[in-house]
């Protein structure tokens, strides 16, 4: 049985890479693969486990969806327009203005769970700033990329950490400060790093580049469906028991709704639609990743190739662990997406448990690191769009030297939160 599982598991990772590097898409790879580890296994073509898959992960890909047109119409109000012009005209300080776009860049991960939906939505804007505070395009790439992967780990949407909690069977509780210290860390260190010697331009030549402002649109309507958004999942959290449940997709949708009631421009539906079009375009390959992630998972369960990935993990020394996390984390974030959380970070997870290690902790550690890898071929997803945001002109290699420093603090932080997690769960 071992030799027979271990057969479907070579004939599924050549499938991968040889249809990684044909079609150079790891969704369409991900399906392919699933189909051929089902053929070897002698499943023939299991219809029914390959439907289930698609709807494993199904709820993750509702809430991206709602979250994105969210913030994508907030921003098609002029909302963060506005912010960010009024910032550029008070803050006089490279340093607090460096701050205040690191957290631009931080708001629509944290809501969406995908950092490159922070790239789609405010990179441009910060990237404009950010270069103008003396920062090269290089360091500007760097600035946005480190900010939306870093986004895209913070609370109160971690799409990594839902997926490992969701498969071993662990509450979504207790992540928000074991996540967003270290953020706040790396955050602190990149914007050190980048924004030493630079010297800022003129704040006139900033305020030309950035879009114009929406007339009537005051603070109120600025901040009423943050509030919003904020004030519903704080009740979800602090008052379950006081309110219908409603889910994160449904209170994006109210979000929503009350966002294009704040729109002071005389919008049509037509308008609307076109946001959401373009929306629902943006995040296709996202959606995408996590569907084809739940068709993987669920053969490999069948054949027994995710069992065998799991004894093999649980198995190994943890000091053989802490030397490799680093390096096999993120390149498995690199070739799976999404999908390494779930392949590589649950049996982590069930062997640090065993362990008598808290598995909260762990958890938070193990979705940090997994990030890194996004500016790791193949997908290379928020590299890839931090680089065209920008439009950094240079070598690929470059950027990642630029990019380096700071992801060794992220990924140092993390292998603490490995090595001593019982000391770090009053986090919690």
């Amino acid at each position: 049985m071992y030799l027979k599982t271990s057969i479907v598991l070579a004939a599924m990772v050549v499938s991968f890479a040889l249809s990684s590097w044909k079609l150079k898409s790891p969704e369409i790879s991900m399906v392919i693969t699933a189909i051929v580890g089902a053929l070897v296994a002698g499943l023939g073509l299991p219809v029914r486990i390959l439907v289930e898959g698609l709807f494993t992960n199904f709820d993750l890909a509702i809430l991206f969806v709602c979250a994105s047109v969210f913030i994508n119409i907030y921003s098609y109000s002029g909302s963060i327009n506005i912010m960010t012009r009024k910032l550029v005209q008070r803050v006089d300080n490279k340093w607090v203005l460096l701050i205040c776009m690191a957290i631009f860049m931080l708001i629509p991960g944290a809501l969406t769970g995908a950092g490159s939906v922070s790239v789609f939505v405010v990179g441009g804007l910060v990237a404009t700033v950010v270069r103008y505070m003396g920062l090269s395009d290089k360091k500007t790439a760097a600035f946005v990329f480190i900010f939306a992967i870093l986004s895209a780990a913070a609370p109160p949407i971690n799409i990594w950490t839902m997926m490992m909690t969701a498969q071993a069977n662990m509450p979504y509780v207790g992540f928000e400060k074991l996540l967003l210290i270290p953020i706040l860390i790396v955050g602190a260190f990149t914007i050190i790093y980048l924004g030493h010697g630079t010297k800022p331009e003129s704040k006139e030549k900033i305020l030309a580049e950035l879009p114009e402002a929406v007339s009537d649109m005051g603070w109120f309507r600025i901040l009423c469906p943050l509030v919003v958004l904020i004030a519903l999942i704080l009740l979800s959290l602090y008052a379950p028991f006081s309110i219908p449940v409603l889910g994160l997709p449904l209170m994006f949708v109210i979000a929503t709704i009350v966002a294009v009631l704040c729109n002071p421009k005389k919008t049509s539906l037509k308008d609307y639609y076109g946001v959401i079009a373009g929306t629902i375009e943006q995040v296709f390959p996202l959606v995408a990743t996590v569907i084809s992630v739940g068709v993987l998972i669920n053969v490999m369960a069948a054949t027994g190739v995710r069992g065998l990935l799991s004894i093999t993990f649980i198995t190994l020394p943890k000091i053989l662990i802490f030397l490799t996390v680093l390096l096999f984390c993120p390149f498995a974030q690199g070739c799976l997406s999404y999908g390494s959380a779930i392949i590589f970070g649950t049996p982590l997870i069930f062997m640090f448990n065993a362990a008598g290690m808290d598995t909260t902790v762990i958890c938070a550690a193990l979705s940090l690191i997994f990030p890194i890898g996004d500016c790791l071929p193949p997908s290379r997803i928020v590299g890839r769009v931090s680089i065209e945001t920008v439009g950094y002109k240079g070598s690929y290699m470059s950027f990642l030297k630029q990019i380096l420093l700071p992801l060794l603090v992220l990924g140092g932080l993390a292998l603490i939160m490995l090595i001593i997690p019982n000391k770090l769960s009053f986090l919690k």
